[in-house]
């Protein structure tokens, strides 16, 4: 071969190759294209799954809450169709037409009427309201129209297919369009005849009441939490002779006097945490009379059981009072009118009644054979206090004086009493607590005897010393038969102080529940045991009732003094 034949093969040969080689960087080319092309594909296919998923979601979400959707309105509308309530909406006319039903809910058949009645209009709204309640809705749903009113509410009869007269209340709101025009009313009708009927019997229950409170002869007052008094009636306004006008908005304790007042401020807390209270006072009239009252008073709740005020039945206690008074009286004076003179003794005694009369008591008694020489002190206390015990108090004394009067040992007079009293209290519950105490002053000695009472005190200065004068025996008139037994002691000393007193004394309280106690009442004795019987017992009345202040007895208070002097 040529050398130029060869030139041309290799040169043929080159090109071959050349083709080739951009025959395959054609294919390359067309594979990274093909592969490009597939990735965006692969994007856009995972994208539209997301789509899909989402869409998915979003279906399945939308028929959630279709499916819910159907369910509430299915369980609303059975819930409507059973309740008392029943739902309308109707177009919104120009005043004076007629309006035009759109919807009313199935549950008007409680009424007895067909829904679809009213819609096709075969009935008219207007035709089941009571003739006589139908032209005052009308004029009020006019009214409601000219004035513009957003909402309101009416109160009318209805008649039932039946016949039957039903109350209904109507609830009823405008709707309006973008532009604020009236479109609708719609609203709500609750039967609520059993509530009327409940409400007119309720109002027949406090005009009753309000006429038994008119025409009662107590006094009547009705005030708030604070006691300013709300209401009064005729009886309360002539008690005390101010009219209505005159005591509403004022406090009830404007009218009530110093004293009273001032006990009423220390313990209204504790009284008003009563529910029912029961007390005695006293009020000033508006011609200044003072007038002595019998107060019950109790608090009023509303249905939830909350405080909403007070009420109090006052009862004039004038006439009342004045037969106690009358009759206390009479009984202080069957008390000692003035102390006994006792060679070497120093006497005082003193009795004060919760009451106008009490059941307290004490006496001066000299024996019958001992020539003025030997002295008795007797003290007394009946169970409770009040007339029944100032009775029973008063039977004692006469019985004791009697049988005192007569020969026989301090023990001897106070068991025949015992069995006098038994038989008047066995069946009563009542009783009587005594102490006898009979004073030798020459032979210096003291014999007593002690009938369920507390024991007697005696103070020694000399030494500083309180010993009771303690002994066995039961109240008087719980058991006859009992034998009472006599103590003695001897070895009396000049300035020893002898009490004898009933626990009124010591079983006081003040105004923030302490009891006055026996210490307190022993220190009182140390205090002034230096000073005269009566001095001694001023002190002790004078302390108590300092301790006591702002808060009412309740207990009669007795007391004796008597010191040895002059022995």
């Amino acid at each position: 071969m040529s050398a130029a034949a060869l030139c041309t093969r290799v040169a043929a040969l080159g090109s071959e190759k050349s083709k080739g080689y951009r025959s395959r960087m054609k294919i390359s080319d067309d594979n990274n294209t093909l592969k490009k092309r597939l990735e965006k594909a692969e994007l856009r296919i995972k994208k539209l799954e997301r789509q899909v998923k989402k869409a998915d979601r979003d279906l399945y979400e939308k028929t959630e809450l279709h499916s819910r959707t159907v369910e509430e309105l299915v369980l609303a509308k059975l819930i409507i169709d059973q309740s008392p309530v029943v739902l309308f909406r109707r177009k919104a006319g120009l005043t004076g037409t007629k309006p035009t039903l759109e919807y009313v809910s199935d549950n008007l058949r409680r009424f007895g009427y067909d829904p679809r009645d009213f819609l096709e209009e075969k009935i008219r709204f207007a035709e089941i309201v009571h003739p006589d309640d139908i032209e005052r809705l009308r004029e009020e749903i006019n009214d409601y129209a000219e004035a513009d009113v957003e909402d309101y509410t009416q109160y009318y009869r209805v008649i039932t297919k039946e016949g039957d007269v039903r109350w209904v209340e109507d609830q009823t709101s405008v709707v309006r369009d973008g532009q604020g025009n009236k479109i609708h009313n719609q609203g709500i009708l609750i039967d609520i005849t059993e509530r009327r009927l409940a409400e007119e019997k309720l109002q027949k229950s406090e005009e009753k009441f309000r006429r038994i409170v008119e025409t009662a002869g107590e006094g009547f007052v009705l005030m708030d939490g604070e006691l300013a008094i709300v209401e009064v009636n005729n009886a309360y306004c002539q008690m005390i002779g101010y009219s209505r006008e005159e005591m509403l908005g004022k406090s009830v304790l404007d009218q009530a006097t110093a004293d009273f007042r001032s006990f009423m401020v220390a313990n209204q807390e504790s009284y008003l945490a009563n529910e029912q209270r029961n007390l005695e006072g006293e009020v000033v009239g508006k011609d200044g009379r003072v007038i002595p009252v019998l107060i019950h008073g109790s608090t009023l709740r509303d249905d939830s059981g909350k405080a909403i005020g007070n009420m109090a039945f006052v009862t004039d206690m004038t006439e009342h009072k004045k037969a106690l008074m009358l009759a206390g009286e009479v009984q202080k004076s069957m008390l000692p009118t003035e102390m006994p003179k006792v060679r070497g003794l120093d006497i005082a005694g003193r009795n004060v009644s919760c009451d106008e009369i009490g059941g307290d008591y004490y006496d001066f008694i000299w024996r019958p054979e001992s020539a003025k020489r030997i002295f008795n002190i007797v003290v007394g206390d009946i169970s409770g206090h009040g007339v029944d015990s100032a009775l029973l108090m008063t039977t004692a004394r006469a019985f004791l004086r009697m049988r005192a009067s007569q020969p026989g040992s301090i023990s001897e007079i106070v068991t025949a009493m015992n069995n006098h009293l038994a038989q008047d209290t066995l069946d009563t519950g009542k009783f009587m607590t005594l102490f006898c105490l009979s004073i030798d002053p020459e032979e210096q000695y003291l014999e007593w005897v002690r009938a369920g009472h507390d024991p007697a005190l005696i103070y020694s200065p000399d030494h500083d010393e309180f010993e009771e004068l303690k002994g066995s025996g039961i109240a008087l008139g719980v058991s006859d038969g009992f034998q009472y037994m006599e103590n003695r002691r001897t070895g009396l000393q000049n300035g020893q102080i002898i009490a004898i007193g009933t626990d009124g004394i010591w079983e006081a309280f003040n105004t923030e529940g302490t009891m006055f106690g026996k210490e307190r009442y022993q220190s009182i004795i140390r205090k002034h045991a230096d000073k005269s019987a009566a001095e001694i017992l001023d002190a002790v009345y004078r302390e108590l009732n300092q301790f006591t202040l702002g808060r009412k007895s309740e207990d009669d208070i007795t007391l004796v003094i008597a010191k040895i002097n002059g022995l």
